[in-house]
């Protein structure tokens, strides 16, 4: 990005952001829509299908988050590096990221094929047999899919860093739209359930992995990855990017252990529950997509600003897009909301499953554009910025003691035995992730870590 077409003396201009932005936005947005397109193909093999997915897809996004903190970690520094326009020492941070993104996921993946089984016993022991019988198909083949998102995550960090956030968005494009086209074939033509969803997931991952990287070969741009065979541990980058990312990981993890007890909670409440829940869940994510996008696009502006030294941009740049995130949030959440009862009808739900989930997600439309910006995107920035341990240590405290407390008091000590308990749980974990964030914010303590 650059400020040449900028009279305000900004980094970045309204028609820089709005670049760097809206296809971040349009690939969170298309990737969620096609996660709910996903979902309702397999929601129409049998009654288990769809929990089966969602409750290993559960599973699978604790180890994602990994993936994508390691992401997070390439974005933070590599865009650092090119607001001191340092473009040499960015290039050889990408390659560490792209070795490290490897590295991790081929160990993660032998050790899940390893426990696979034990790992969804442990974790949803006590479900109906033909609903764990169905998990353990999906989860098998998707663990062979880790290293294909763990490399497109780490590609595509590398081109948002530089600004450049068309790339990622074409290739989610044809990824998906491939998922999208395996899924009719595996599970229409060939009657393979689950394990046709599984499968197309796999072909679209590696798909899209092969495809970054091929185009990150091109030399004739700010960041490019040539030579693989020569790239060597960099003891100093990767420690680099792991201190950005190892928190930003954790927190993550912990956010996710912490919906897995959740998870268990509901599991428990009969396949209604699962199934209301498994789909307002996704219509949460995608109601929640467009402004995760701006926060996306959040952090390389606030990365390449502070590369440049210019600190009250940082703080300009963080309330701007909060406005901008909180438009969108209103916007996303009207549209589920106008479209909640065509999904459930396409997806196949019994009455009483849609009903409750219909309800959910009016709750959700009302409280999510009050709460969800302070208490996310403020985030974003910070974490540009390096400040990853306190975001960490928030997030940890109030999801195991304000999301999971309040939810399992409302279920375990009140008796309301609902998964409406679950998302009054998240609501007021959003609040108090708000307040903090705001104080956070407003004392600019933020401010004061190194990058690189």
């Amino acid at each position: 990005m650059s400020s040449s077409n900028n009279n305000s003396g900004h980094i970045f201009s309204n028609h820089d952001l709005l670049l760097l932005v809206i296809p971040v936005i349009a690939e969170q947005f298309l990737t969620s829509l096609m996660g709910l397109a996903d979902s309702m193909m397999v929601s129409n093999v049998n009654d288990y299908s769809l929990g089966a997915v969602q409750l290993v897809d559960s599973i699978n996004i604790l180890v994602n988050q990994a993936f994508a903190a390691l992401a997070t970690g390439g974005v933070v520094v590599c865009s650092n590096f090119i607001g001191q326009k340092k473009t040499d020492k960015a290039e050889k941070a990408a390659r560490q990221v792209s070795l490290s993104a490897l590295v991790l996921s081929v160990s993660i993946t032998i050790v899940c094929l390893l426990l696979r089984n034990g790992i969804l016993n442990a974790v949803f022991g006590k479900v109906e047999e033909a609903l764990m019988a169905e998990a353990q198909v999906y989860f098998f083949i998707t663990i062979l899919s880790f290293p294909g998102i763990a490399l497109y995550n780490a590609g595509s960090a590398i081109y948002r860093a530089q600004g450049n956030t068309k790339r990622p968005l074409a290739i989610s494009i044809v990824c998906n739209f491939i998922n999208i086209a395996g899924n009719a074939i595996f599970i229409y033509v060939f009657g393979l359930g689950v394990a046709g969803a599984a499968l197309s997931t796999f072909l679209s991952r590696w798909l899209s992995a092969i495809v970054v990287f091929a185009y990150l070969h091109n030399k004739n741009q700010m960041i490019s990855i040539r030579d693989y065979k020569t790239i060597r541990p960099d003891a100093y980058l990767i420690k680099r990017v792991l201190a950005l990312g190892i928190p930003n990981g954790i927190e993550n993890s912990m956010f996710q252990f912490g919906k897995l007890v959740i998870q268990s909670t509901v599991s428990t409440m009969g396949t209604i529950a699962i199934t209301a829940q498994a789909m307002t869940n996704i219509m949460e994510n995608v109601n929640g997509v467009a402004a995760c996008g701006v926060g996306i696009g959040l952090m390389t502006v606030v990365g390449q600003s502070l590369g440049a030294g210019r600190k009250d941009e940082a703080r300009y740049y963080i309330k701007k897009l909060a406005i901008w995130a909180e438009i969108a949030i209103i916007a996303s959440c009207l549209f589920v909301f106008a479209i909640r009862g065509p999904i459930t009808s396409l997806g196949g739900m019994n009455e009483a499953s849609a009903r409750l989930c219909m309800y959910m997600c009016g709750l959700i439309t009302i409280v999510k554009p009050l709460f969800w910006v302070p208490s996310f995107l403020p985030a974003y920035g910070m974490r540009a910025a390096g400040d990853v341990r306190f975001s960490m240590i928030l997030s940890v405290i109030s999801m195991w003691l304000v999301r999971v407390g309040v939810t399992l008091f409302l279920v375990y000590v009140v008796g309301f035995v609902s998964p409406v308990s679950v998302w009054c749980g998240m609501f007021s974990d959003w609040f108090v992730r708000g307040v903090f964030f705001a104080i956070r914010f407003k004392s600019g303590k933020w401010l004061e870590h190194r990058v690189a």
